[in-house]
């Protein structure tokens, strides 16, 4: 039986009085890729940290696999200002044979000056050199603490693309849930201080925790029901009891601890119904935008902001999707032309750099400072305190100073004081980065349901599909596309469409695919010839047969009845076989667009 790359044996961590996680036990074997999914503030980096010695624990056993490589990318990593990217990727030992391929990975994520000194990097650019570092050393076990943040649509398919092939091996912490899905053949979920293992991906994972926790609900139901017969037979019995008595006695403590289990229930969802917005909401009147020579943001751009639109805005970094966002809100000036905005829009704008909190303030202190309720229409108003538990600030925490916030709970309640304030248009620029899971899927409901209108940047592409109705897609140098879909449809419509036929851009104006389509314009195809019919009809029986293998293997890995040898050799199997339908599908859409 093969030694597993990591074995987890009931690890307690605590703060104080605070208990992370609780003697919890996992392992980790060759191929497989672990997604680890928690609320904030539960302990998701905490345990990266621990599992990889920058942090000590309480009790509890990390046995990692004799000679093992780990590669630890952190989530906000530190590096020399002085040194070069280069340096900083080798630490001045560099192997020659691997300079290439270094070079390749930091063009791939967008990171172009070698010789650059590491302070002169902004945060997230140092994220990505940090990421390449890891991904360089081609260790045996990635650690990965929010590998997606900081990286373009772009960047971030690269990435997917990377990790999925070959039999690496990892363990991550991502909220990116295509990332997890397309990733991911394990997620571990640490709830309530304990860890639950899932075979499976993402949305595997989402199924399986439906019924763990309706699971648990019947337990607790059918606990409470005997507990009540047993507490009576407690207080009747008299102290001195028997062998069998002493028996039921302890079985009756066990069960009480299964009756005060709490479940945390799925809230109602919120619906901001006060919010009346005017049928003139923005006209963007042939706005351009330069900084010096080389960059473009806008030029000659037009476009009318509908009533209730709900849009996204994605592109690569620097392309000028924030630049938008600030001239319509007044914060940047366009070089010409002009944003006509309707008299009755109210703004609320959550943006990368708004956190501004003082660290001595309470968490409901932060809310009440701007208002005390906030009207959800129909006579119904809630107080602070309830607005901030519906986004999951249990009413303990609400007390809790801002300084024991982490990250990803700090930016939280930042978005908590921007819809407290009751807008009636929202202008969110990456509203899902380091917010958990569980808090994407409440932003999302809220977002849904919203009755005024909606702008998010963001490269979370699971959010995008669930929220908006259509894109602006930012390519550089001033064009931008209007797309009237969402993301995955805007994808699914650039892989149809046969290369000759796409759209050229207008540096002026957005324009839409139908419109593209109706005006013509495509060249007449050649036939395929024999031998390509052939090969195309081949590769149409390969692809199914590869599809129904990809099912089994799926089913199998799932399934929790494989043996540690027959799950090593079935993991080692996936990923090759994903590669070779991705070759055939790849040949066989080429075959299709001649």
């Amino acid at each position: 039986m093969p030694t597993p790359y990591l074995d987890v044996q009931k690890l307690t961590k605590s703060f104080g009085a605070l208990v992370l996680f609780d003697q919890i036990s996992f392992s980790i074997s060759e191929g497989q890729r672990v997604g680890l999914i928690a609320q904030n503030g539960t302990g998701k980096s905490t345990l990266l940290s621990v599992l990889t010695g920058k942090d000590g624990y309480d009790n509890g056993n990390i046995i990692y696999r004799n000679d093992l490589r780990i590669g630890y990318l952190e989530q906000a990593p530190a590096f020399d200002p002085e040194e070069s990217v280069l340096d900083a990727c080798f630490n001045h030992q560099g192997n020659p044979e691997k300079v290439l391929k270094a070079k390749q990975i930091l063009t791939q994520l967008k990171i172009k000056d070698l010789n650059q000194p590491m302070g002169q990097l902004s945060g997230g650019q140092q994220k990505r050199v940090a990421l390449a570092n890891v991904l360089i050393t081609e260790p045996d076990f990635l650690i990965l603490d929010e590998p997606t943040n900081h990286l373009d649509l772009e960047m971030i398919e690269w990435l997917e693309g990377f990790l999925s092939r070959g039999n690496k091996t990892l363990l991550m912490v991502t909220h990116d849930r295509f990332f997890l899905d397309r990733v991911c053949n394990l997620i571990l979920e640490l709830d309530n201080r304990t860890i639950y293992t899932y075979r499976g991906n993402y949305s595997y994972f989402l199924e399986k925790r439906q019924e763990r926790i309706d699971n648990t609900r019947a337990e607790i139901a059918r606990a409470n029901n005997l507990y009540r017969t047993e507490l009576e037979w407690m207080r009747r019995m008299p102290q001195a009891r028997g062998h069998k008595a002493r028996y039921r006695e302890e079985a009756f403590y066990e069960l009480e601890k299964i009756a005060k289990k709490r479940i945390e229930e799925r809230q109602i969802r919120l619906k901001a119904s006060n919010v009346y917005i005017g049928s003139k909401i923005f006209e963007c009147q042939y706005v351009s935008k330069r900084f010096g020579d080389s960059i473009t943001i806008l030029k000659d751009f037009y476009y009318n902001f509908a009533r209730f639109e709900k849009m996204g805005i994605v592109g690569n970094n620097g392309t000028g999707k924030s630049t938008f966002i600030k001239m319509l809100l007044g914060e940047v000036a366009p070089d010409s032309g002009r944003f006509d905005i309707g008299e009755t829009v109210r703004f609320g704008y959550f943006s990368q750099e708004g956190l501004q909190f003082r660290d001595d303030q309470k968490v409901i202190d932060v809310v009440r400072a701007i208002a005390d309720y906030i009207d959800i229409g129909g006579g119904r108003h809630l107080s602070a305190s309830q607005f901030l538990q519906h986004f999951l600030f249990s009413p303990e925490q609400q007390y809790n100073y801002v300084s024991t916030l982490s990250g990803g709970e700090k930016r939280k309640l930042y978005l908590c004081t921007v819809l407290m304030r009751n807008p009636n248009f929202l202008v969110l620029d990456e509203p899902t980065n380091d917010l958990d899971i569980q808090t994407l899927q409440v932003l999302e409901e809220y977002l849904q349901d919203f009755p005024g209108c909606v702008i998010i940047v963001s490269h979370d592409r699971y959010f995008m599909d669930k929220v908006v109705d259509h894109l602006l897609i930012f390519k550089g140098d001033g064009i931008i596309q209007d797309f009237p879909g969402n993301y995955t449809q805007y994808r699914e419509w650039t892989k149809a469409l046969p290369r000759p036929s796409q759209p050229k851009e207008n540096r002026g104006t957005t324009q839409s695919p139908t419109k593209e389509k109706s005006q013509g314009g495509i060249p007449s195809k050649r036939k395929l010839s024999y031998k390509e019919k052939r090969e195309m009809e081949q590769l149409e029986k390969d692809i199914e047969s590869l599809e129904a293998e990809k099912k089994q293997l799926e089913e199998a890995l799932c399934s929790g009845t494989l043996s540690i040898d027959e799950l090593t050799e079935k993991s080692k199997r996936l990923p090759k076989l994903q590669e070779e339908l991705d070759e055939k599908s790849m040949r066989w859409l080429e075959l299709s667009e001649i």
